[in-house]
């Protein structure tokens, strides 16, 4: 006997191969222990469930995947937008001493209520929008007590939004003040205390960092994911976003879950990501809010077989989107992906991008019930609304929540 039984529904499975979204038309859904017991067409769905929801023609996805964010944060940069509709660029005003370097100082002044409380208010966007698992990164600390202080603050987040949430160290992010004139400091506290110390807490399962030209070189970040890998932690990078430092070849070199950005990416890096098995995430909010031109290279990542996910980079500075419809929408619309790929880039590949597929990201059996019911007559309406309220249920491991 299923525990709940989603029946009159269409579901898009995002299985891949067969029809078009894994679609299956007239189906059901069964849940037992919050787990997928059975999915297939209604006219052939074992009846005896403790709970029978009709959905009246709805359809089914997986829970959306936000697979990069960085949501904890203090204050706002609201007069940086200001600026930049002025002309300054995000070179000009980083250099400045704004940028990342003043939301550090209002993360730094921050509790971690506070904290919690404010990214709670922009989790809710995304939940109200089917998202069932985020990634949320840290990155505004830059020593050790804000870095745990944002990393604890996320995990809080899971219960009180009824979310998973995973959870990344992004220490290589900016260059905090008291380091401006010892950068191989810094980056030697990254990798040989931060690291070790949040390994030991287990307060991240992943590291990240900002590979550019006012970031971090190559050279630095190899000696930070060398560090990472060591304690056991998995690897992703922000890559190729203002420029090529080539370092999605050097992520994929890591083996990393992860490229992110990727607008000035080479086919040296899409051959290296091919072989690793590395996911592009693509972040069409940064490219819309930033006014950037050059488009990432989806047709070369398309025939190199390069999985792509997309994902909405809720920050401060150039992305304060708090809607994943919107992010499917910009994916389409700036991307040229279709409806399918957009997606599937925030279920299946934005699952693949956090090493969560085995668990989430498709509609199969065995899979976390983990789903998103939509009052929509097709999938494609997910990439094609703006702004409308398309979600009936949010359903996580089998609970309507």
């Amino acid at each position: 006997m299923f525990d709940t039984l989603w029946t009159d529904c269409n579901l898009a499975t995002m299985r891949e191969g067969g029809a078009a979204y894994g679609a299956i038309e007239r189906g059901a859904i069964g849940v037992k222990d919050g787990r997928i017991a059975w999915v297939g067409y209604a006219a052939d769905a074992p009846s005896e469930a403790r709970d029978v929801r009709r959905c009246d023609g709805a359809w089914i996805t997986p829970g959306l995947v936000e697979c990069h964010t960085h949501l904890v944060f203090g204050g706002d940069r609201a007069l940086e937008f200001e600026m930049r509709l002025q002309g300054a660029s995000y070179e000009d005003i980083a250099r400045a001493g704004g940028g990342i370097v003043s939301t550090v100082a209002a993360t730094r002044a921050a509790s971690k209520d506070e904290l919690i409380e404010s990214a709670a208010r922009r989790l809710a966007g995304l939940t109200r929008e089917g998202v069932t698992t985020i990634e949320i990164k840290s990155g505004y600390g830059l020593d050790l007590e804000t870095e745990l202080k944002m990393l604890e603050a996320a995990g809080d987040l899971a219960s009180r939004a009824n979310v998973r949430v995973k959870r990344t160290f992004l220490g290589l992010h900016a260059l905090p003040p008291e380091f401006r004139d010892d950068r191989a400091a810094y980056v030697q506290l990254v990798a040989d205390v931060m690291i070790p110390a949040i390994a030991t807490a287990g307060a991240a399962d992943a590291v990240d960092a900002f590979c550019e030209g006012i970031g971090f070189t190559t050279e630095e970040v190899d000696y930070v994911f060398a560090a990472a890998r060591e304690h056991g932690l998995d690897v992703k990078l922000h890559a190729e976003q203002l420029s090529n430092l080539h370092g999605a070849a050097l992520a994929a070199r890591h083996k990393a879950l992860s490229a992110d950005h990727l607008e000035y990416l080479d086919d040296a890096g899409i051959a290296e990501m091919a072989r690793a098995g590395t996911v592009a995430v693509l972040l069409p909010g940064a490219f819309y809010f930033l006014r950037e031109k050059q488009l990432p290279p989806i047709a070369a990542l398309r025939a190199a077989g390069v999985k792509m996910a997309v994902a909405g980079d809720c920050n401060p500075g150039t992305s304060p989107m708090t809607s994943p419809l919107i992010a499917l929408s910009m994916a389409c619309t700036l991307f040229r992906l279709t409806p399918e790929e957009a997606l599937a880039g925030m279920t299946r590949e934005g699952a693949r991008a956090l090493g969560l597929l085995d668990d989430i990201g498709t509609l199969e059996v065995g899979k976390a019930a983990d789903l998103a019911i939509w009052n929509v007559k097709t999938p494609a309406e997910l990439s094609y609304w703006i702004g409308a309220p398309l979600l009936r249920e949010r359903v996580l491991s089998g609970r309507v929540v």
